[in-house]
């Protein structure tokens, strides 16, 4: 049994959701019409999902649903109204076509679902086509909680990180994310991206959607991965006139950005045909210093190897050998393990025997 998880008394016909693990034989529920109870283990049931594919939901499933749509509404409604006209009757509309939603763009959100009419979970949502690392915590009173940390591939949804109710708005604590997408062999690394959300109820009510993508279900939805826009650039031939202007009064009150000036790309040097992966040759000066452990040795093989595949791939080099030893094995065998994960790589086998012996590997670029 966890959180989240939909259940039925044993002693009665309610249904409601597991919100909290209280103690190994206690759990706290939340019944459909809103209120919790801690209840036993031994007297509450999961209710499968093959049950309600059978037999189809509950009638207090299904009113509990639509009083969350309606509640909802009503909330949204009642947020984006004055002050003043808050406490008059809502008078009928005239019936009008609703406007179609915008679609939800590629990004990670952050989705608050109804459980219940008072009841939402908190859901991340991946509406991307890399996979994402992620953590989430709760801060309340500058105080940081860690949560859960997984994995989340791309298009999918994450279970419940947490379960709150609406009557406790005001004491909700900041939900905090960091966020490191991933793709296997992509070229361009990723930041690590960290964000806090604090709700607040003007912009809450009207972060509605109907439909959001991956979960197909209404929701409360944030982006937690927006970019600020980028200033106004004035390229370097355009100054004086900008210049000009701001001294005659014709600029506008804020001076615009100035482009900097291009920075000549690097140019990109071909390795040799033979590296030599050995201590000695990456770091020839590793003999009169402080020995390195097995594992910082590792490390800087791996990277000075990485570092030279990537040149050879770079340059349309055809085939590079890599001389990595015998030994017990282990830089052998990670360099192979990293080459048949490569795309790039035709093929790779043991150098000619008669001149490395079993120490080197012979690649083939495509």
């Amino acid at each position: 049994m966890n959180v989240g998880d939909r259940v039925r008394l044993l002693t009665g016909r309610e249904e409601g959701i597991v919100t909290r693990l209280l103690d190994n034989d206690l759990v706290e529920v939340a019944i459909d019409n809103d209120f919790t109870i801690p209840v036993l283990r031994r007297e509450v049931v999961v209710v499968a999902a093959e049950e309600r594919k059978a037999f189809g939901q509950s009638a207090s499933s299904v009113a509990a649903e639509k009083k969350a749509a309606a509640s909802g509404a009503a909330r949204a409604a009642q947020a984006n109204k004055p002050a003043a006209t808050a406490q008059k009757p809502a008078e009928s509309p005239p019936t009008a076509a609703a406007p179609k939603a915008a679609p939800v763009q590629k990004g990670l959100y952050l989705a608050l679902i109804h459980q219940s009419p008072e009841l939402l979970a908190l859901h991340l949502v991946n509406h991307t086509d890399r996979d994402v690392l992620f953590t989430y915590g709760e801060e309340t009173a500058e105080k940081y909680r860690a949560l859960a940390a997984d994995k989340l591939p791309a298009k999918t949804a994450s279970k419940p990180l947490g379960h709150w109710h609406l009557k406790d708005f005001d004491k909700w604590p900041a939900s905090v994310f960091q966020l490191l997408p991933h793709q296997l062999n992509d070229s361009t690394p990723y930041e690590l991206l960290t964000k806090r959300v604090q709700f607040r109820a003007a912009s809450f009510y009207t972060s509605r959607q109907p439909n959001v993508p991956v979960l197909q279900r209404e929701a409360y939805l944030f982006q937690l991965d927006e970019k600020p826009a980028a200033p106004a650039v004035v390229a370097p031939d355009k100054l004086a006139e900008t210049l000009q202007q701001q001294l005659s009064g014709n600029a506008p009150a804020k001076p615009a950005a100035v482009a900097p000036p291009p920075v000549p790309a690097k140019a990109i040097t071909a390795p040799p045909h033979e590296v030599d992966l050995h201590l000695e040759a990456l770091r020839p000066e590793a003999a009169t210093e402080e020995p390195l452990s097995n594992t910082a040795i590792l490390k800087l093989q791996l990277d000075a190897f990485e570092d030279t595949l990537s040149r050879a791939l770079a340059t349309n080099m055809h085939e590079i050998v890599f001389i990595h030893g015998s030994g017990n094995g282990t830089l052998r065998k990670e360099l192979h393990k990293l080459l048949s994960r490569n795309k790039d790589i035709k093929f790779f086998e043991d150098a000619r025997k008669e001149k490395f012996g079993y120490g080197a590997t012979l690649v083939r670029l495509k």
